[in-house]
């Protein structure tokens, strides 16, 4: 690899070298008859009153036309292959381009045999394939600069590859390569055990990543209780046979979509479309429905400390598109977070929580709002670290933090206008990122089956009014609560207790 590298180079010197040097003789023959004093002296400050400027254009030298002050991004251009594959792009004057492979499978697809795969899987992406060892694949990305990632939630599955437009054909072969031809070899498979392990070990030692998984566990019963991580009794079930399995009845033509942002749509398609068409084309199954019962999880740890998420559901989901807008302004609009802004002075001190909880109360550690929104349903509520003495004090906080906000006229419009901007702003700030842009389209294609532009949800941000908050605020309380707490939590208040103050 080295050795290729460092050839390119050279090869790279040798086309470009003869015009640098050109055009730096051509600067340093002009200093030479004018000045005594050379271009050294002249930058470290004895400059020479007999150095002209140079107001004449350089021999052979073309300078390129200049960049628009704007320039409009391409339209979202969508395409499915006969075979059910979609395959989606927008273009950009960027030089980068982020191609993804996003399939509609995630932990809600696990069956109690293979709970814990879609974990395996994610630890499994850009591993051997039947075309390439694990090796090429990483010198092949490697020498091309670019950056592959994988993920998995409980709704999809995602495998992303980022480098120069120059190597689209590369980052489209390679990509569908490794989602479609994974070899699974046993020894790799026994090497990511070890490490999924590990990070189950890790994760159980992580307060907030335990509650929040606890809260959709306690709150959902069926598939959308699925577990992110694997258990460690589903550690020893696993093997090849089970990622085998599992992938040949889900990643299928019509759960696919291909997107990608900064590349042609055309070439996209000339790349794609030899390597996807082939993909079996078979019925959807069922989407498993979101059940939403609430309940109460308790895990006794340390003592000193306490942690605790209350939470409620938000039915519709990213299908209710409007509702799922005004939950991500009310979460931006409670905000919080540590009890020291870790970026900065003045970094969301001007949230709800902060200003009424985290500035006024120093035994609360933390104090923040959360959202997990899915396509059919979600879960909204407070998440909180204090020292177990202020516990109960804690929980009532954020009992009458959550009523506040469900009450007509607590929210004025100056918190409400302050809140949108801060999501416009995160939205846009994401939105620059090629990675995040290819992630948007693959996943509203998969919800929506088309990509709104981002126009489309700014205009629903701008139209919150603090009556919508309101309104979803009750809707939010008016479902059944879901409590959960670890840490020093035998003096915690009872489920009843706790849930009875939101009615």
């Amino acid at each position: 690899m080295y050795k290729t590298a460092s050839s390119r180079l050279r090869a790279l010197k040798g086309r470009t070298g003869y015009r640098g040097l050109a055009r730096y003789a051509s600067t340093s023959a002009v200093a030479t008859k004018s000045s005594s004093g050379g271009l050294l002296s002249w930058l470290t400050g004895d400059r020479s009153s007999s150095l002209p400027s140079l107001d004449f254009p350089l021999k052979d030298v073309i300078l390129p036309p200049p960049l628009p002050d704007y320039v409009e991004p391409g339209n979202t251009k969508i395409t499915t292959l006969p075979n059910g594959v979609k395959i989606a792009s927008e273009t950009s004057a960027n030089p980068a381009a982020s191609i993804g492979l996003y399939v509609d499978c995630g932990s809600i697809y696990e069956t109690p045999a293979s709970f814990g795969v879609t974990h395996l899987l994610e630890r499994m992406a850009f591993k051997s394939t039947s075309n390439r060892s694990h090796l090429r694949i990483v010198r092949e990305v490697e020498a091309v600069g670019g950056n592959v990632t994988a993920s998995a939630s409980r709704e999809h599955m995602s495998y992303t590859y980022d480098a120069l437009k120059t190597y689209v054909p590369h980052m489209v072969e390679l990509l569908v390569d490794c989602v479609r031809n994974p070899a699974f070899l046993d020894w790799e498979v026994s090497e990511q055990l070890k490490k999924v392990s590990a990070e189950i070990d890790e994760c159980s030692k992580n307060p907030p990543h335990l509650l929040l998984e606890a809260i959709h566990s306690t709150g959902y019963s069926g598939p959308y209780a699925n577990a992110l991580l694997a258990s460690k009794s589903a550690v020893n079930r696993l093997d090849s046979t089970v990622l085998e399995e599992f992938v040949s009845e889900n990643y299928t033509a019509s759960r696919m979509v291909l997107a990608a942002s900064g590349v042609d749509h055309d070439r996209l398609l000339e790349y794609a479309k030899p390597l996807l068409s082939d993909l079996p084309n078979v019925t959807l199954p069922l989407q498993p429905k979101p059940i939403y019962t609430g309940g109460d999880f308790r895990l006794q740890g340390d003592s000193g400390i306490t942690h605790f998420a209350l939470a409620f559901e938000l039915p519709g989901g990213w299908v209710k598109q409007k509702d799922a807008m005004i939950l991500t302004v009310l979460q931006m609009l409670m905000g919080g977070g540590g009890s020291f802004s870790a970026g900065g002075p003045g970094k969301g001190m001007y949230s709800r929580l902060y200003l009424r909880v985290l500035n006024q109360h120093p035994e609360i550690q933390s104090f923040s709002a959360f959202s997990s929104i899915f396509n059919q349903s979600g879960l909204f509520g407070i998440q909180a670290t204090t020292v177990s003495d202020f516990a109960i004090s804690a929980i009532d906080i954020a009992v009458r933090e959550l009523i506040a906000v469900a009450t007509p006229g607590e929210v004025d419009k100056v918190q409400i206008d302050r809140a949108k901007q801060t999501t416009k702003s995160a939205i846009l700030m994401n939105l620059e990122s090629k990675m995040v842009a290819s992630e948007d389209i693959g996943k509203q294609i998969l919800t929506y089956g088309e990509r709104n532009p981002v126009e489309h949800f700014l205009k629903a941000i701008d139209e919150v009014t603090p009556q919508d908050i309101a309104k979803i605020a009750q809707k939010l309380l008016s479902s059944p609560l879901t409590m959960a707490s670890y840490g020093d939590v035998l003096h915690l208040p009872s489920y009843d207790s706790v849930s009875s103050r939101f009615h």
